[in-house]
């Protein structure tokens, strides 16, 4: 059975918490999670958690209860995951466009590195040579991914060394005997077919022969998730099943060895949260019956930021007959969640909860127009616990001089 939070217990939840508010359902995390360690089980994988998608620390500790690695993009992500117990060994740390003081930092934390600029790469090369093993992120020049702006991999992209300057980095590793143990590649989010994956990897494959030390492929993550009924998502399991051939082809002609590192974040949390808020008005027009809550794009920034899909469900009446509303925040900016969207009949003072909202939806939430950030509660086991308390006006003066 796949868990879920009932509708009387999220209303329990807000009750007892307030609203707007975040919810995570820890059983949702590591059912996810164990379903990729079953994808996955026939090939040497090792898995990182991207925790830019949900950083609370008694998250991160959770995750760490499962047994998962950890992903970072920041020095900051690294300093958490210490502090929620992950071991050096356990942290990957892939910068982007960053000051090379950062990866000294992150060297002198003693964590896997990625690095992703020619720049960086040959400061680290004269600054360390062998002594330290790194990877590199390659950027493929492949097209995937939901939208442009989750697409990581083309032409185009910041992310990742540009396949072309490849000769840049061999040159670095005869020059400064440059230990480079890793070749990482993440060419979007939301991937739904194996062969971008696929494809990805056959490029890594033909640089392979170039880099003798390499020990292990990071893949990245970007599997997709399924945002409502009908939605396609990745089916992990035809993946296991054809980088298991893909690997071992590639072993048998080459008879050299590789484990594979994925960096899923979405995939482990998203689908465990909801933001749960109150609606404050109803506003009847001529176009579409408006239903604004106490929340905003300040909260959850993926629907105007991504033009993403959330499901809103009324716990208040879920039974109630379905009415089209446009459900709107109170942020002075065009600031609309839903348009036109069957709900059961809302009244005020109802609550809504927004489903998927565990991946980037506290962690890209503002203070803007001068609101609260809401709080963040953690049900494990079926108790729920304050995670993150909801700030107050005193917080929003706390750094200011």
């Amino acid at each position: 059975m796949i868990p879920a939070l009932s509708t009387e217990e999220l209303v329990n939840i807000a009750n007892e918490f307030g609203t707007p508010l975040y919810v995570y359902n820890a059983d949702r995390i590591a059912y996810q999670y164990q379903k990729l360690k079953n994808a996955f089980r026939d090939i040497d994988s090792r898995i990182f958690y991207a925790c830019k998608s949900l950083t609370n620390i008694q998250v991160l500790k959770y995750m760490r209860s499962l047994g998962i690695s950890i992903d970072c993009s920041s020095i900051n992500e690294v300093k958490l995951a210490i502090h929620a117990g992950f071991k050096e060994q356990e942290i990957l740390y892939t910068s982007n466009g960053i000051d090379f003081s950062e990866i000294i930092e992150a060297k002198e934390l003693g964590v896997h590195i990625n690095i992703d600029s020619l720049s960086n790469l040959e400061k680290f090369a004269k600054k360390y040579g062998h002594s330290y093993p790194v990877g590199i992120r390659v950027r493929p020049n492949i097209l995937a991914g939901g939208n442009l702006k989750i697409s990581t991999g083309h032409d185009k992209s910041k992310f990742g060394i540009p396949i072309e300057d490849i000769s840049q980095v061999i040159h670095y590793i005869s020059a400064y005997n440059l230990h480079i143990n890793s070749l990482h590649i993440h060419t979007g989010s939301e991937i739904v077919e194996a062969a971008i994956f696929l494809e990805g990897i056959q490029v890594l494959f033909k640089l392979l022969p170039q880099f003798d030390e390499v020990t292990h492929i990071d893949l990245g993550g970007g599997f997709k998730v399924a945002y409502k009924a009908g939605d396609a998502e990745t089916n992990v399991n035809e993946l296991g099943q054809a980088l298991k051939e893909a690997f071992d082809e590639y072993e048998m002609k080459s008879g050299r060895h590789l484990k594979i590192w994925f960096e899923p974040g979405k995939y482990l949390v998203s689908d465990a949260g909801y933001f749960i808020c109150k609606v404050n008005v109803l506003k009847p027009t001529a176009s579409t019956l408006f239903a604004g809550v106490n929340s905003g794009f300040n909260h959850l920034l993926r629907p105007m930021f991504y033009n993403a899909w959330h499901d809103v469900e009324n716990i208040s009446n879920p039974k109630g007959q379905l009415k089209s509303y446009s459900v709107v925040g109170n942020i002075c900016e065009t600031d609309t969640f839903a348009w036109d969207r069957n709900i059961a009949e809302i009244s005020e003072g109802d609550l809504l909860a927004f489903h998927n909202a565990g991946a980037y939806g506290f962690e890209m939430s503002s203070n803007y127009n001068s609101r609260l950030k809401p709080a963040e509660v953690l049900v494990t086991n079926g108790k729920a616990q304050l995670i993150r308390r909801r700030e107050t006006f005193e917080d929003l003066l706390r750094h200011q001089v």
